[in-house]
């Protein structure tokens, strides 16, 4: 973009400034009756030019002149600044803008281009032409120099990134990669004193009989170990460079997702609206594909407002070219929230998701990773009181 960008602007500025001078140029034979002489005002010239001006420089352009009456017919011709272009052929062009009734532009000869402008005065067209080849000339070159100077930088410049990026990025790959088998390794060393804890503390019920202390206990290995298997599920996920995607039945998956939350869902006096289209497929993996539908219901579930509803739909649109899996309940509260971090890991917003509710923070971010790797997307709003999770894939047919 550096790049594009600097080169852009010298060839644009280097444009700019070479149709300006022949628009000046123009300008002052038309104020100074179509010729440069000793009678020009330099005062003037100086300002169309700036302080450098030098008026020995107003000699080095080439133009001729052609003047008509109000009825069309040729008055005047001059050519004692140009010798390339004959008398015949500048009548022609002279003719040829006075019937074209254009007061500027450019009209090409066998000879040169020619820039030219108009002039009523006194019931007379003047027309003065101006060979603007001299000036664009090296305008194009410097444009030619400026391209090839850009092009020839940026191949350059591409391939020493290509040459060193990889060791560049080298050691953030690796800390990504370590942190990930970190989490993995860690996630399994740690079940092992879980699963002692949670024996002992079973043995200890059976020797005492249930306590406060042994059901607590009890309650925070279980959310120990649902952390864990949370993370550990996450990490792998997230190792795995792509998933075997196949052509799944997603209406049935989803289906059967849907079914093992009604009891959930009516034992808390809620609402399950469920609107399914069936025979729908696309392009994913099995398991992972159910428990997306398993993390959104459940999130869906879980910060439902109590006595509200919950709403799944599994909806193709009008072309039949996506599909959109959408997961909403009601939630009175959620005006005023934040929702572009709900996928972040770990995030949990205290004011508008009580503390209280069970969770980790983990499963939108898990739910996200799946849709990403489906090539899928997803996202969040809130209209009506709702909250809704929209998770888009592309339709097989």
């Amino acid at each position: 973009m550096v790049l594009v960008t600097l080169t852009g602007s010298i060839v644009g500025v280097s444009y700019y400034r070479a149709k300006q001078q022949v628009n000046n140029v123009l300008i002052i034979l038309l104020q100074n009756n179509g010729k440069i002489n000793s009678q020009i005002n330099t005062q003037n010239v100086r300002k169309r030019f700036g302080p450098t001006f030098n008026q020995e420089s107003l000699y080095q352009y080439r133009y001729f002149s052609v003047s008509f009456n109000s009825k069309g017919k040729q008055v005047a011709l001059d050519n004692s600044h140009i010798v390339s272009v004959p008398r015949e052929t500048i009548a022609s062009l002279g003719y040829q803008v006075f019937k074209s009734g254009q007061q500027s532009g450019t009209v090409q000869s066998e000879v040169s281009s020619y820039a030219y402008k108009t002039q009523k005065k006194n019931g007379r067209t003047t027309i003065v032409f101006l060979d603007q080849s001299v000036i664009m000339e090296s305008t194009n070159n410097i444009m030619k120099i400026g391209l090839i100077l850009g092009i020839t930088s940026l191949i350059l410049f591409t391939l020493i990134l290509i040459a060193i990026s990889k060791r560049v990025i080298r050691p953030i790959v690796l800390a990504d990669k370590r942190q990930r088998e970190f989490v993995t390794n860690a996630g399994h060393e740690l079940k092992t004193p879980l699963s002692i804890i949670k024996a002992n503390n079973e043995l200890q019920e059976m020797i005492t009989g249930q306590t406060e202390w042994t059901i607590s206990n009890e309650q925070q290995v279980d959310r120990l170990t649902k952390l864990i298997n949370n993370l550990i599920s996450l990490a792998r996920l997230e190792e795995q460079q792509r998933l075997n995607l196949s052509v799944i039945e997603a209406s049935e998956i989803l289906e059967h997702a849907t079914n093992s939350f009604k009891s959930v869902v009516a034992q808390e006096n809620k609402k399950l609206k469920i609107n399914i289209s069936p025979s729908l497929r696309i392009n994913a993996e099995e398991n992972s594909f159910l428990e997306l539908c398993n993390v959104l219901l459940d999130n869906a579930n879980k910060y439902c407002d109590d006595g509200g509803a919950v709403s799944v739909a599994w909806i193709p649109d009008k072309k039949l070219k996506k599909v959109t899996l959408m997961v909403g309940n009601t939630y009175a509260k959620g005006k005023n929230i934040n929702y572009s971090k709900f996928f972040e890991r770990f995030y949990r917003n205290d004011k508008s998701r009580n503390s209280a509710k069970k969770g980790f923070g983990i499963g939108l971010s898990m739910a996200a990773s799946i849709v990403d790797a489906f090539n899928g997307k997803i996202g969040v709003s809130y209209q009506k009181e709702t909250i809704f999770f929209r998770a888009t894939f592309k339709l097989i047919r």
